[in-house]
């Protein structure tokens, strides 16, 4: 399964755009990465147009430290849980919240949450 759709790889592209020209631009994340067998998360809500492969949005390897920054989606290709298990998209995901209510949950929660 791909990370991501292309009707995904659309509106995350914009967001990118979006977030260039105003860091404080607070989007909904369009897609929820993680990995089913080492509790890693990844909440994403922009991908760079300049390079279509880095993403931003909250993150959490699994160690209950989220925060917000950038992955490479060609980097979570190589990922895996301790079952070789691989990451893979929440396909059932939708976005409740902003991204900062979901950092704020998130950091005080000690996870991502939905």
């Amino acid at each position: 399964m791909a990370l991501l759709t292309d009707e995904q790889r659309v509106q995350l592209l914009p967001n990118g755009r979006a977030r260039a020209d105003d860091p404080a631009f607070d989007p909904l994340p369009m897609v929820r990465l993680f990995t089913p067998d080492a509790h890693a998360t990844w909440l994403l809500a922009a991908l760079d147009p300049d390079d279509g492969d880095t993403a931003y949005g909250l993150m959490d390897v699994g160690i209950g430290m989220p925060e917000l920054g950038t992955v490479r989606l060609s980097d979570l290709f190589s990922i895996v849980g301790p079952h070789e298990r691989p990451v893979m998209r929440d396909r059932y995901f939708e976005a409740t919240r902003t991204l900062s209510v979901y950092t704020r949950l998130a950091i005080d929660n000690g996870s991502i949450v939905d």
